[in-house]
């Protein structure tokens, strides 16, 4: 099989990927709660090393007493960090959304941006915040969110060689048609918190199984430490 073929067929088992994950999650989206960017763009920033389900939980009450900027600016930062307390980091993180709405108040007029390069200039906002923002709230795509499930099946899937967010995402990119290149991490996120679990893959009711390279690695890894253990607990 010739260098060509091999790529050919390699991409033809990519795409198939994208259309069983597109058919069997045509709905999936930002699993952040919010009601507009500026929200969103809160939630996004407290949901870093913290889950989804965990921020969630706490931004109802903060947007009931902060909804916009100018509210989050005039809410005292200990009272903040106290709300945001149950995510994590809170002390930094708080600072960040302060500085974050004090921006948007003296730059923006109090509107989130709807551009790449105006929200990279926001405290607390990365790449990766401002592509969740201009996908999920502006139906912008710019980039591909790379989180941790994002990132785990993305290799697991063989899609990248890379191991960073930042190249895993650039490969992506390189490949994935821009349409999907929003609703492919909202799919990819969730194969991987209800099916492609980081510890322990449900590989036999996946529907990828049968194009996934890495498909039932952890049985067979199980049943090598079992066969292991009988071993020695015959000599």
């Amino acid at each position: 099989m010739t260098a060509s073929s091999k790529y050919t067929k390699e991409l033809k088992r990519r795409h198939t990927i994208l259309r069983l994950l597109s058919e069997n999650y045509p709905t999936a989206q930002c699993a952040l709660y919010h009601q507009n960017a500026f929200q969103l763009l809160v939630a996004t920033i407290l949901s870093a090393q913290c889950t989804d389900g965990m921020v969630n939980k706490v931004t109802p009450k903060l947007f009931a007493v902060a909804p916009t900027p100018q509210a989050m600016v005039s809410l005292p930062l200990p009272t903040l960090q106290t709300i945001i307390k149950p995510t994590g980091f809170f002390v930094n993180k708080a600072k960040m959304i302060h500085q974050m709405s004090q921006q948007l108040l003296e730059r923006f007029d109090g509107q989130v941006p709807s551009s790449m390069e105006e929200l990279l200039t926001l405290s607390g906002v990365g790449r990766k915040t401002a592509s969740v923002v201009l996908g999920a709230a502006f139906g912008k795509a710019e980039g591909i969110v790379v989180d941790t499930h994002v990132s785990r099946l993305s290799q697991r899937l063989q899609f990248v060689a890379s191991k960073t967010a930042d190249r895993i995402e650039k490969e992506l990119m390189n490949w994935v048609p821009r349409e999907l290149w929003i609703p492919l991490s909202h799919q990819l996120i969730h194969h991987g918190r209800n099916v492609c679990t980081a510890r322990k893959p449900n590989c036999k009711g996946c529907f990828l199984s049968n194009y996934c390279p890495s498909a039932h690695q952890s049985d067979t890894n199980q049943t090598q430490r079992s066969k292991l253990n009988k071993n020695d607990r015959t000599h």
